[in-house]
């Protein structure tokens, strides 16, 4: 594992992190969700830098580092970083709440495994 490599898993859990924050400081997922002016974009945001920091793993053939992740998970996570990208307004945020209340939490414990190894 190249120290680029794990620095982008540092990365995508400093963003998991920051999105956990923000919940927390909102009392609930929903709460934070339904501010449109600050804390939506901002957990929009840390998703897409998630989804990217990702992308650029596969691009860099990071593949001792992607197969600690169900490929599913992945291009789960780079379809909502496109949607959030080309149909902001649209966004669906029941889907980003289950992003957030299950899938972070399962990325953040693959990618502290990644880090341990």
């Amino acid at each position: 594992m190249s120290k680029e490599s794990i620095a982008k898993v540092h990365l995508i859990i400093e963003k998991i992190e920051y999105i956990e924050q923000i919940v927390q400081e909102a009392g609930s997922i929903t709460g934070a969700l339904e501010d449109a002016v600050i804390n939506r974009p901002a957990i929009l945001m840390h998703l897409t830098a998630i989804a990217e920091q990702f992308n650029k793993l596969k691009q860099s053939h990071a593949d001792d580092i992607l197969s600690a992740f169900d490929d599913k998970d992945i291009k789960g996570m780079y379809d909502v970083r496109t949607y959030i990208a080309h149909d902001y307004e649209g966004v669906n945020l029941a889907i980003v709440e289950w992003i957030i209340r299950n899938g972070l939490p399962k990325f953040k414990t693959q990618c502290k495994r990644v880090i341990n190894k």
